[in-house]
């Protein structure tokens, strides 16, 4: 069993913005693994199941906003039963640049308000993440106001080519890749995938 979070808010309003870089990159990989998502009001989230080469996999998208996503992921966690070790959750991160992407196997939540609900409601930090690279391009944009913008046309291609890359990273985990290897082959520039 795997279980991939996406973080973002759930109105359609915030679909295009920096901070639903997590729920883009779960509707890519939704694609890549044939699934579509289905409302759990009960878990609160849209969940998308399958099995790929004998093992199940679950992709959430929580329907609470970014700063109670702990709860979705609890109550998804409790009820397929899993452990730490079979959760990935894919995420925006202010302190990575525009086109690059990082994957982790364990760590803090950083400046992010979405993880740092995981961890308190989890209770632990020893979840592998993929961080999406949103850092600002415009410094007199106010933090807040910057991560519930769209991402700017400009944008556009870069963002589509990491967030390929971050489902082609999920898809690699939920097929069984370990963390070393991931890191080895996701985290640098967009052209060293």
């Amino acid at each position: 069993m795997k279980i991939v979070v996406g973080l973002g808010n759930p109105e359609k309003k915030y679909a295009d913005n920096f901070h639903n870089m997590g729920f883009m990159a779960l509707d890519v990989l939704a694609k890549k693994l044939n699934v579509g998502f289905t409302l759990k009001p009960s878990l609160k989230c849209a969940l998308a199941e399958g099995v790929i080469f004998g093992g199940k996999f679950v992709l959430v998208k929580p329907t609470t906003f970014m700063n109670s996503s702990g709860d979705a992921v609890r109550a998804v966690t409790e009820y397929f039963k899993a452990e730490a070790k079979d959760l990935l959750v894919i995420y925006d991160d202010l302190d990575i640049d525009i086109g690059k992407m990082r994957f982790r196997a364990s760590g803090s939540s950083g400046t992010h308000n979405g993880m740092r609900s995981i961890i308190a409601v989890y209770g632990t930090e020893e979840f592998k993440r993929i961080r999406i690279g949103i850092k600002k391009y415009n410094e007199n944009i106010p933090t807040i106001d910057y991560v519930l913008s769209n991402v700017p046309k400009e944008f556009a291609e870069t963002f589509n080519k990491v967030l390929a890359a971050a489902a082609d990273c999920a898809y690699d985990f939920i097929c069984g890749a370990e963390g070393e290897t991931l890191m080895q082959k996701y985290n640098g520039t967009l052209s060293d995938y």
